[in-house]
């Protein structure tokens, strides 16, 4: 059996009466490449010289990039991408393509190729982060930033960002990455310290986007509601959670979108602390909805 399907894939069997996988053109297989997704392209392409010819054609891979995909090569030095293939440009922009002294990051999704965008914490204005009465950095393997900003104790907290990038057309969310209470490693093991976790459970943190032409999403949320989070299992204190503050819509690929975002609890009647503050997240809202349902990996 082994020896027969190794022949069909390669081409003609011994007796060279049957067709074999590798007799199939590459026209053909380019016709239902278009139809698949990259890492099933190239998982195809292991099969023989016939496949892995029409899986490396730019053809195929030109459909698989953004319509805007030459606005992130822009970001990275002419030599990085010079007299590449379209296969080898889609796995170049599927790794992180830092921007804004590095402070914020571009990629590609690799299976539907579609834009995402990171922004770190020190690629945004927070109020008091030059005091170390107030703030900290933080190094860490937990952000893909390697930073963190740790706040110890505050009464007026202040978080906002701004981004400006040709994204394609296509439906976005913008959310915020934080975690209450600081974490470390001791003897290999992770664990958190909530010494200043406090006034998180008083007034709700409010979230707030904004774009240039006209969209705007707020929430609020309690960060710290630790009744409620035991009775509904759902524990925050010690996790990364994303906060989604909103949507918006991209309709046009061609011009700059400038999206402004915040998240701020300046009731100065109390004070709050001991929460880390790592990124902000813009992905195709369709997007986060497979991966949370598994479709996606």
């Amino acid at each position: 059996m082994g020896a027969s399907l190794s022949s069909q894939t390669e081409g003609t069997n011994r007796t060279g009466m049957r067709p074999g996988l590798g007799d199939i053109p590459e026209g053909c297989l380019a016709c239902v490449f278009m139809n698949l997704t990259p890492p099933e392209i190239c998982n195809l392409a292991r099969l023989n010289r016939a496949f892995r010819g029409a899986a490396s054609s730019d053809s195929i891979w030109v459909k698989k990039l953004p319509t805007n995909y030459q606005d992130l090569l822009n970001l990275l030095p002419p030599e990085r991408y010079q007299n590449m293939s379209k296969k080898d440009i889609f796995a170049l922009l599927s790794r992180p393509v830092p921007f804004d002294d590095g402070y914020k990051e571009v990629w590609l999704d690799r299976v539907t190729g579609r834009v995402c965008m990171a922004i770190s914490a020190k690629g945004m204005a927070i109020t008091g982060i030059d005091d170390r009465r107030y703030w900290n950095r933080v190094s860490t393997e937990e952000s893909r930033f390697h930073i963190v900003a740790y706040l110890l104790q505050i009464w007026w907290f202040e978080v906002d960002g701004v981004v400006k990038f040709p994204l394609p057309a296509d439906v976005y969310t913008l959310s915020f990455r934080i975690h209450l209470g600081r974490f470390s490693k001791r003897l290999g093991r992770r664990v958190s310290s909530f010494e200043h976790t406090h006034g998180w459970d008083i007034k709700p943190l409010r979230f707030e986007l904004s774009t240039t032409d006209g969209q705007l999403a707020s929430c609020e949320c309690y960060l710290d509601d630790m009744e409620q989070d035991y009775e509904n299992r759902n524990h925050k204190r010690g996790c990364w959670i994303e906060y989604k503050v909103g949507e918006f819509i991209v309709s046009n690929s061609e011009t700059v979108t400038e999206v402004r975002f915040s998240m701020k609890q300046i009731d100065c009647t109390h004070s709050k602390g001991g929460l880390c503050v790592d990124s902000v997240f813009i992905i195709p809202t369709d997007l986060i909805d497979c991966k949370r349902r598994g479709i996606l990996k």
